[in-house]
């Protein structure tokens, strides 16, 4: 018994002194460089750090780009990584159609079945790739609309038509909102730079603007900010980072939380070999509420106590 133990232990140390020589790369594709999506990779890398592990970090921004989103994949591919990290559907779906030899690990992904990288939740039909949802909960989203700005008939929303997660999102609001008695009004736009006149356009139709986890419009969200500002115009956001950026309040996702779950799911795949066709997609059940006092008082709406007492985080 003695000299069995003695044996495992010395397997023990040996496996311990390999991993502790081991260095890993990671190749990261994300399409804009915005505080939610930043959180994702910074939290995936911090937490595999965390865990001991030696890793090097290759990281490239599309810009909202699409043909450098394509363009980056041909880069990573070169660098051979033994994990390319996705950030956010665009990258998601240009990695799985080019990299089948390396790990692929996405994150931010809205639906990741209705975006072609998966079968369904629970089986990736044993591709190379799997990851974590942030599938906003569009039911609080719009219980939260409809506390902040009670008389509301009309929400305004904008988002980009060309990302497969926002048309995902948008019809999710459509049901949540005709089950409470509301319409919504669309502003669609094509690139950052048509995220004020969307706003504007708005102005008139509704009595709210909602903006969705759409990485095109969050990336210029100041936009909108100045456009509900100037017209008293309430803005609310699915992604708590925007609160901070100026929209009134959101009940989303804490996506630094959800970088680390992503950072868990890296480490199994990379220290324990464990191959991503066989792990089911995962989602993050942390739901915080944020509030902005500030912008809520420059776009005209006072917010109700209890609201504001049962926020995690309010900005002053």
């Amino acid at each position: 018994m003695k000299k069995i133990l003695l044996t495992i232990l010395a397997l023990l140390v040996i496996a311990t002194n390999a991993f502790a020589g081991k260095a890993y790369t990671v190749s990261v594709t994300q399409i804009v460089e915005h505080p939610a999506l930043d959180a994702l990779r910074n939290g995936t890398i911090d937490r595999l750090k965390e865990k001991g592990v030696d890793v090097t970090v290759n990281v490239h921004i599309a810009q909202g780009n699409a043909a450098t989103n394509v363009q980056i994949i041909s880069q990573i591919k070169g660098e051979a990584p033994d994990l390319v990290l996705a950030i956010a559907t665009p990258g998601a779906q240009a990695a799985a159609q080019k990299i089948h030899d390396h790990p692929i690990l996405f994150t931010g992904v809205t639906d990741p079945v209705s975006a072609g990288l998966v079968k369904d939740l629970q089986n990736t039909d044993g591709k190379n790739i799997t990851g974590m949802s942030d599938f906003s909960p569009m039911d609080k989203h719009v219980e939260l609309i409809k506390e902040i700005v009670p008389g509301v008939k009309t929400i305004g929303v904008i988002y980009n038509a060309g990302e497969p997660n926002s048309v995902v999102l948008i019809n999710k609001l459509k049901e949540e909102a005709a089950k409470a008695g509301l319409g919504v009004e669309e502003a669609t736009i094509a690139n950052s730079s048509g995220v004020y006149q969307a706003a504007k356009s708005l102005v008139g139709r509704c009595e709210v603007i909602y903006v969705p986890t759409d990485n095109t419009v969050i990336s210029a969200i100041e936009s909108a900010v100045k456009v509900c500002t100037q017209n008293k115009l309430p803005l609310i956001a699915a992604d708590t980072d925007t609160v901070a950026r100026g929209a009134i309040a959101a009940v989303a996702l804490d996506y630094y939380k959800m970088g680390l779950q992503t950072g868990d799911m890296a480490y199994r795949i990379l220290v324990e070999g464990v191959n991503p066709g066989s792990m089911p997609i995962e989602f993050l059940n942390d739901i915080n509420l944020h509030i902005n006092k500030k912008s809520a008082d420059a776009m005209g709406i006072a917010l109700p106590d209890a609201l504001v007492n049962r926020a995690a985080k309010v900005i002053e």
